[in-house]
């Protein structure tokens, strides 16, 4: 299925691209999430008609992401969980509880889908490297430091 992008997508297209997907990735997440649009006759005129409207307001997005991205890069994340005297923590810090922890400091809006662990779900006690993808161009880079505390 041929789609109009409507924002910048990592490794598929910027916006205003047409590009050609599978039908189930356009009809179950780039659809849906207002990203893309069907490649019509009457949707590439539409999206000419609009396309400054629509490259303001990804300009804002970015702008936005930038400003929080500053804020964000090299921050140390302290978060608390029942360990063991190995360690080793009773079940394991996971994107869901970093992106709690990031909105309980003040940064509103940020998904457990934007935070990024390299290594997978932390499981032990010590510094851990983790990202924040908030747009397409931004990824903050920050550090979750995992405390034990004693069951």
């Amino acid at each position: 299925m041929q789609v109009i992008l409507l924002e910048k997508v990592a490794n598929l297209g910027n916006l205003g691209e047409v590009v050609r997907v599978r039908d189930g990735y356009a009809r179950n997440y780039l659809i849906p999430q207002k990203i893309a649009r069907r490649a019509t006759d009457a949707a590439l005129k539409e999206f000419e008609a609009r396309r400054a409207e629509i490259e303001k307001a990804q300009a804002e997005k970015l702008a936005t992401a930038e400003a929080t991205g500053a804020k964000l890069n090299g921050l140390t994340l302290k978060m608390t969980q029942k360990a063991g005297v190995d360690g080793r923590l009773f079940g394991s810090v996971t994107t869901m509880d970093i992106a709690a922890a990031l909105a309980a400091e003040g940064f509103e809006g940020i998904q457990k889908s934007q935070v990024r662990l390299p290594d997978g779900a932390i499981k032990a006690v010590g510094d851990f490297p983790a990202q924040v993808a908030l747009h397409a161009d931004v990824v903050s880079d920050i550090t979750v430091q995992v405390q034990g505390e004693m069951a």
